[in-house]
């Protein structure tokens, strides 16, 4: 063998030593966090607005559930509103202008029978003085002449109240019965509210759960949506390593048919280890026991997509990044 060939082998030797102790990266995978937008009551699914891929803003439609009987409780609501708002505002003033205006007719008439009674008890008093009359006819229209007086004060009292707002214990009463109707309304105007449903942030349609006409329990989710910024990269990485990674750190990320290496950044380690997973995404995995690490992209890109496998270079503190 000749000196060229010898050089040739160790060469070759060496480059094997290397990729052998220096793997490229550490094996990992996309990861997706979904929103799920579902509705807090069941019901038939009336409308969908949206499909699978699509784009949506923020507070844009999703999905309608059908709202009959909502919309009965919310006008039932209102009409319990109203009634206990009239009852209120008639206890807050007196009696409407006609009804005082008939006490006080009545009070007119008692006070013309007390002026005629009292005339009546001065002519008879003379009579009796004159002795034409008996004394017990004196007794007669005196009793007459206090039964009219008494008529006229109860009829002054009468006009008095008649003025006044109703008692203020009973206008507290009617007070809450209006609070608590306007709560009530409110309440079904809520649960109307929620039978339509709308994007809480811009994302993209992952997939519809659900049909026009099927039937969505309670809480059950029927648009999945997936945001710009809820993607991440998870990750494992040897406990040999994992004192120099830091939250905040930068890392590279390398899939197939990326056009160029996306930087993400660290934003959480495990803080205990777990044994290797039967699948890692890796080609080289010799450490039994391994570390959790999750980061997410600097800048929005279209090119991590969930499930799809990567290769992540890790900046540690201070330092190259670690290989």
């Amino acid at each position: 063998m000749t000196l060229r060939c010898v050089r040739s082998a160790l060469a070759a030797m060496l480059v094997a030593a290397c990729a052998d102790t220096a793997p490229p990266g550490y094996g990992g995978y996309v990861e997706a966090e979904y929103v799920r937008v579902a509705a807090p009551a069941g019901g038939t699914l009336a409308r969908l607005d949206v499909r699978r891929g699509d784009s949506v803003a923020g507070q844009a439609p999703l999905f309608v559930l059908e709202s009959e009987q909502e919309r009965a409780a919310r006008a039932e609501a209102e009409a319990r509103l109203a009634r206990s708002q009239a009852a209120l505002a008639n206890l807050e003033k007196g009696r409407r202008p006609p009804e005082l205006e008939a006490v006080k007719a009545q009070l007119a008439q008692a006070q013309a029978t007390l002026r005629a009674s009292e005339s009546d008890l001065d002519r008879t008093r003379k009579l009796v003085a004159d002795k034409f009359v008996s004394p017990q006819r004196l007794d007669e229209v005196l009793s007459r002449r206090d039964a009219d007086r008494a008529r006229v004060a109860e009829l002054t009292a009468q006009v008095t109240v008649a003025t006044l707002p109703a008692r203020s214990d009973e206008i507290a009463a009617a007070r809450a019965e209006v609070k608590a109707a306007s709560d009530a309304l409110a309440q079904a105007q809520w649960r109307l509210d929620q039978r339509t449903q709308a994007s809480p942030v811009a994302a993209v349609v992952a997939d519809t759960l659900y049909r026009p006409g099927e039937y969505v329990p309670a809480g059950a989710a029927v648009v999945s949506l997936l945001p710009a910024g809820n993607v991440k990269v998870r990750f494992y990485v040897p406990e040999t390593v994992v004192a120099t990674i830091r939250v905040g750190g930068t890392a590279t990320v390398r899939c197939d048919g990326c056009a160029a290496p996306i930087e993400v950044r660290i934003d959480y380690v495990a803080p205990e280890a777990e044994f290797t997973p039967p699948v890692i995404y890796s080609r080289e995995n010799r450490a039994k026991l391994v570390f959790l690490v999750e980061a997410r992209p600097v800048r929005a890109t279209d090119a991590l997509r969930a499930g799809l496998p990567v290769e992540v270079s890790v900046a540690p503190a201070g330092g190259a990044p670690v290989k």
